[in-house]
């Protein structure tokens, strides 16, 4: 062979191994038996009441009946249900099941698994919670263009939290929410954990973004999470409250610009809901997740931009009102890229001392950021390392206190605040 030839034979070996070493990674997320039941992304999705139900979905790679069998860790006695063939088309066809659990018992370690008529999965792990205290683990925007990073992000903080009872994601998950190789590439990212651990997902206004990148109905993403329902058909899993601990959690959707032609009426509607669901809680604490932040920041001076004021969004002088009257105790927000903690806030201005709404910007947690964008704000009472990157959080409940602790990615804390009363 002449040189030429033996270098196209050597690169052609280089590209074929590197395609075999591609091949590999991916096939490893799909383990041990559940490969025959040809299954991927088995998650969990938190339940209204997460004493004594769970949400189980699943993707297929060819369409057939499902059941999904369970029993308590130890036990040989297992029970199981039908999975619904929950598929749809977003640009793209995914073929997807749902199974719900009802009537587990509190404070149980289950396992479960994905089975067919001829091949039975795998078995994964299930945690009812007991009502007592919890860890959660909490994700900024994880929206990336190269998701690699957001994946290590994600396993290092469960690695490093694993007592985690559910894990949140602030909305943005995905860059564009019309893009199925961006959903497979999430959850790939969580797939070490995600059968396990339950997810509260927040919308967010990237996951109402075509693949020309124009605003759409989050038809993906109201698909991909059964969350507990609204009681309002028109608005599928875009808001919803659960229940863990002693924390009530009300998560909103805040796609109030995205939504003005499709759903004209999303914050007229949501509004007397979450009245509703503030009013029906006798939990200890309130918590509201959201992916649109109160505030609108002003532009820093190394922006290139011309400088603005820090302003409260339209959206905020309805909202804020209702939160402070059923006594919420923080708020979490997104969409930023910056993480900033407040000042407790009342009546939209800083509050008298011990009184006041927490509310915690979470920062980012993808690899899109905007490290010299925003100002200072005065009622900043905390804000990220400078250059700002990646981080995540943890909140730690029970009945005596909320504390929210904020960390970089290689673990160190920077953040910390404890609520008590």
């Amino acid at each position: 062979m002449n040189k030429k030839f033996k270098l196209l034979v050597f690169i052609l070996c280089l590209a074929a191994a590197a395609l075999s070493g591609c091949a590999k990674n991916a096939d490893s997320e799909v383990q041990g038996s559940d490969a025959a039941v040809a299954i991927t992304h088995v998650r969990q999705l938190v339940a209204a009441d997460n004493k004594t139900a769970r949400t189980i979905m699943w993707e297929g790679k060819v369409k057939q009946p499902y059941t999904l069998e369970y029993r308590k860790q130890g036990s040989r006695d297992s029970q199981s249900v039908q999975a619904a063939d929950s598929s749809f088309t977003d640009k793209g066809s995914i073929i997807q099941y749902t199974a719900r659990l009802d009537s587990l018992a509190s404070g149980s370690t289950y396992e479960y698994r994905i089975n067919t008529a001829n091949n039975k999965g795998q078995w994964h792990k299930l945690h009812t919670e007991d009502g007592a205290g919890f860890t959660a683990l909490i994700f900024p925007d994880s929206q990336s263009a190269d998701y690699s990073g957001w994946q290590q992000l994600a396993r290092t903080a469960y690695q490093r939290h694993p007592d985690s009872a559910f894990y949140v994601n602030m909305g943005d998950l995905v860059d564009n929410g019309q893009d199925a190789s961006q959903w497979r590439a999430w959850f790939n990212s969580v797939s070490v954990f995600s059968d396990a651990l339950p997810l509260a997902p927040v919308i967010g206004n990237h996951e109402a973004y075509s693949l020309e990148w124009k605003e759409c109905l989050p038809a993906s993403y109201t698909q991909l999470f059964n969350v507990p329902q609204n009681g309002l058909a028109k608005y599928p899993n875009q808001f919803y409250s659960f229940d863990y601990g002693p924390v009530h959690f009300v998560v909103l959707d805040t796609n109030f610009p995205e939504m003005k032609n499709f759903q004209p009426d999303l914050l007229a509607d949501e509004l007397p809901w979450l009245e509703k669901d503030l009013a029906a809680s006798r939990a200890k604490w309130k918590v509201v997740l959201m992916h649109r932040d109160i505030f609108l920041y002003g532009f820093g001076p190394e922006s290139g931009r011309e400088q603005t004021q820090t302003h409260f969004l339209d959206f905020s002088y309805q909202l804020l009102p209702v939160l402070e009257k059923y006594k919420v105790d923080a708020v979490l927000t997104a969409h930023l890229h910056t993480y900033r903690r407040r000042v407790p806030l009342q009546n939209f201005a800083p509050a008298p001392q011990g009184a006041g709404i927490t509310y915690i910007l979470t920062g980012v947690a993808g690899d899109v950021r905007y490290p010299k964008l925003w100002g200072d704000f005065a009622w900043d009472a905390a804000t990220a390392p400078k250059p700002e990157t990646a981080n995540y959080m943890t909140l730690r409940a029970n009945e005596q206190s909320l504390e929210f602790k904020a960390f970089l990615p290689d673990g160190r804390q920077f953040d910390e605040v404890k609520l008590t009363k």
